[in-house]
């Protein structure tokens, strides 16, 4: 018996097939979106404002039509066994739709219109719109608002979504539906409208249950005050249950037969924790690319400052579901290797058979800590946990003319560790006990130096997943739930989740002088994080009068 899982991640989708009885990856294969991350023009050339970050939904269905298939022919799996599938998804990445599903921007009169195209994760234009509804929540005393930390992001569904209302009402009045492009994706599997309770707890203000109240809408925007009943709807479904069965012409597209289980969405960071054994209490996963996704459960209800959220059951059954996030992290080394580093390191590199993230590793490596003098603040696209601000960017300190790219380059990485610490401090400071981290993604899987400097700056065991594709694995995993193969997600991680042997142990040398070192991060990141200076905000203001 044999599952498939599929991650869409931020810049392609990964389908993974899989032998349900042992986790066993029997096949994988990697789908490029062709349209990427549209973040500085729409596909006809438009240009779009700062701080947008668009995709396409077709990419997700050429998703299905590529990487499935292929992942069939390298297996040699007669899809007969293929039991069930599963999806997990970037979030919140919510688009308009038509009543039966149809992407807006598909639409020949809304291919030109920024506002119908799916709002990515990473789309921080709602900034506005955030502010707004975390000061009426504020004022009206919401009960719900201390579930996310104090602040909704202006990543997150209802920032979007008032957005739109606020600069293209007309867009809002022609759209039946807004959803999220991981329930939108199961509609297409299934012909079935199914929304996931995940995400809605997550990213949609959804709290025991309940959306915050029509009175509260109205508040923020009188065409606002039906939102829910009119645009969202209120039936969601539990994590691991049936969405629907494969329908025909999704079935054909993919080499399956039809009726296949087709599992409720998921998602990517929240799919992960069972796909790496983390069911328990205290052991933080961290999903680890172009951002980090921190993802942990525990038995008691904390009000963490500036978490992304915490659900009942949302990771694991019977347990709070805790979430918390870095904005980039992989996205920032990726911004400094194509942007910063002097041409002597590129022929370096070469001459060593080494890409560039490989060699200034290896250089970065080569130094004690502290030795490059530098601290660095990991803000180049916001922060999304404690502050949760999308206004702040990054900033170095330290620099002379004896640095170096690869004393930069350790410096960003040590941002970063920086940052999950702060996070991991948070949660303790109310009574959440982190006790170790389990890391999953690319990013961990190749740089050895990163995982032993979070190892330091946390003072925690660090672990790394079993599978180089943890998300999905995890949405495998589901798959075999919803397809009855497996009573629950702690059966099925018993036996498909997997970690890699190592564990990266702190040394303890390193920590004093990192404890050091995050002492001096602290004072920066309170002094231009919480309004001392808000030297980053006024900045960002000119470069956008700058830009009109």
């Amino acid at each position: 018996m044999y599952t498939i899982g599929l991650d869409f991640g931020t810049l392609s989708g990964r389908a993974v097939l899989v032998d349900a009885r042992n986790g066993d990856e029997v096949a994988e294969s990697v789908f490029d979106y062709p349209h990427g991350v549209m973040d500085s023009e729409l596909p006809n050339g438009l240009s779009l404002p700062p701080d947008w970050a668009l995709q396409h939904p077709g990419d997700y269905l050429d998703v299905f039509a590529h990487a499935v298939p292929a992942a069939l022919r390298g297996s040699g799996v007669d899809p007969a066994d293929v039991k069930g599938i599963a999806i997990d998804f970037t979030a919140s990445s919510p688009m308009p739709t038509t009543s039966d599903g149809t992407p807006l921007c598909f639409l020949p009169e809304f291919r030109d219109e920024p506002h119908a195209y799916i709002k990515l994760w990473k789309h921080h234009a709602a900034q506005r719109q955030a502010d707004q509804i975390n000061e009426t929540a504020r004022q009206m005393g919401e009960k719900w608002l201390p579930r996310y930390g104090g602040k909704i992001s202006s990543e997150w569904f209802f920032s979007k979504l008032l957005q739109i209302l606020q600069e293209r009402p007309d867009i809002y009045a022609e759209m039946d539906r807004f959803i999220e492009a991981a329930d939108w994706v199961i509609w297409q599997l299934t012909g079935v409208e199914t929304r996931n309770a995940c995400t809605a707890g997550y990213k949609a203000m959804v709290q025991d249950g309940k959306f915050p109240s029509a009175d509260y809408f109205k508040t923020l925007d009188p065409a606002f005050e039906n939102v829910v009943d009119e645009k969202v709807g209120r039936e969601f479904a539990e994590l691991g249950s049936k969405a629907g069965e494969l329908r025909p012409e999704m079935a054909a597209m993919m080499g399956l037969p039809a009726g296949v289980a087709v599992a409720v969405a998921n998602v990517d960071a929240h799919v992960t924790a069972p796909a790496v054994k983390a069911t328990d209490p205290g052991v933080m996963v961290m999903v680890m690319g172009t951002s980090t996704c921190h993802i942990m459960s525990g038995t008691e209800l904390g009000e963490v400052e500036g978490m992304c959220g915490v659900v009942l059951g949302g990771i694991i059954p019977g347990l709070y579901g805790y979430e918390a996030g870095q904005s980039a992290v992989g996205d920032i080394f990726a911004w400094y290797v194509e942007n910063g580093v002097p041409p002597e390191y590129h022929a370096a590199a070469r001459g060593a058979g080494l890409n560039l993230h490989e060699y200034l590793e290896r250089e970065a490596a080569k130094q004690k800590v502290g030795e490059h003098g530098l601290i660095a603040l990991d803000w180049w696209n916001g922060n999304r946990s404690t502050l949760v601000d999308v206004d702040l960017t990054g900033m170095m300190l330290g620099m002379s003319l004896a640095t170096r790219a690869p004393d930069i380059y350790r410096a960003l990485i040590e941002a970063t560790a920086f940052g999950t610490r702060e996070i991991i401090e948070a949660f303790e400071a109310q009574g959440v006990e982190v006790r170790e981290l389990v890391a999953a993604g690319g990013l961990p899987e190749k740089n050895a130096l990163l995982r032993q400097i979070y190892a330091d700056v946390t003072g925690r065991t660090f672990k790394l997943s079993g599978s180089a594709q943890a998300p999905a694995l995890g949405s495998a995993m589901h798959a075999a739930v919803a397809a009855g193969i497996y009573p629950d997600i702690q059966a099925a991680a018993e036996k498909m989740g997997k970690l890699k042997d190592d564990v990266v142990s702190p040394i303890a040398e390193n920590q004093a002088i990192y404890d050091r070192l995050y002492a001096e991060y602290r004072t920066l990141y309170d002094y231009f994080g919480r309004g001392a200076n808000d030297v980053m905000k006024r900045l960002k203001a000119i470069k956008h009068e700058a830009l009109g």
